[in-house]
This record gives C-alpha cells, structure tokens and sequence, in this order.
C-alpha cells in the first residue's frame, strides 16, 4: 500500500484523530473511507450532470 503525505492544521487533525478514537478505528481508516464517499458522491453527481445534459440535447434536438 502507498503512502502519501498531506498539510493540515493541527486543529483540523485533532478533529480527526478525536472522531477516530471514538469510533475506535486509525486515521487512516478514516481518511480513505471519507476519501471513498467523496469520490463516489462526486461520481453520482457527475452521472446526473451527464444524464441531465443528454435528455437537454436530446429535447433540443427532437
């Protein structure tokens, strides 16, 4: 597995790492499955973008 580093304000961190504890799971856990629900809501939204956009065209062109 890959390792990656990032810049964050402490303050920031601490909210991590106190939402981690207490759901007693890593940082990291916690970072990827916030990372996987990003991406697969930018994914949803960008699908009913496109589809949105086709049935526009598709009107326009009717």
């Amino acid at each position: 597995m890959a390792k990656v580093l990032i810049s964050m304000p402490d303050d920031f961190l601490n909210k991590i790492d106190n939402f981690a504890s207490a759901e007693q799971r890593t940082r990291s856990e916690l970072i990827r499955e916030a990372l996987r629900n990003y991406l697969r809501k930018s994914f949803s939204i960008n699908r009913e973008l496109v589809e949105k956009n086709a049935k526009v065209l598709e009107d326009l062109l009717e």
